[in-house]
């Protein structure tokens, strides 16, 4: 059986400022804002792909230092396209790039990458492959 990823789940101490940085930042599309602010959705999501999403679910009390942080990254897929965009967002909003650029390993072979970190603490690589 194949397996794919579905979804991720980062708990945040801010979930509005996470929102602001996957969305605007990074590009991904968001659902189920307007459903969170108002109560009636535990967390809100990040559309990566149509069949992947990054939920943000709020922990009061986590902290971006916290030991209990138990993820050490996770990897987005831009299109090589993105790539230039994308990494113009990153400087504009003033995010350090952590390693890379960088050819790295990942699922679908060896790709160009960089690891940045949100604004919680989280590390994400962001790659692509050319």
């Amino acid at each position: 059986m194949p397996f794919s990823l579905d979804h991720i789940v980062i708990k945040a101490t801010d979930v509005e400022r996470l929102l602001a940085f996957y969305s605007e930042v990074i590009g991904l599309a968001v659902e189920k804002a307007a459903e969170f602010r108002r109560g009636e959705a535990l967390f809100v999501s990040l559309r990566v792909d149509e069949t992947t999403i990054i939920d943000l679910l709020p922990d009061g009390g986590l902290g971006a230092d916290s030991a209990a942080h138990n993820m050490d990254h996770f990897a987005l897929v831009v299109g090589e396209d993105e790539w230039a965009p994308l990494m113009g967002r990153l400087e504009a909003a003033g995010v350090a790039i952590e390693m890379g650029p960088a050819e790295l390993d990942g699922a679908r072979g060896r790709g160009r990458g960089v690891y940045v970190r949100d604004p919680e603490g989280n590390r994400v690589e962001l790659r692509y492959y050319g």
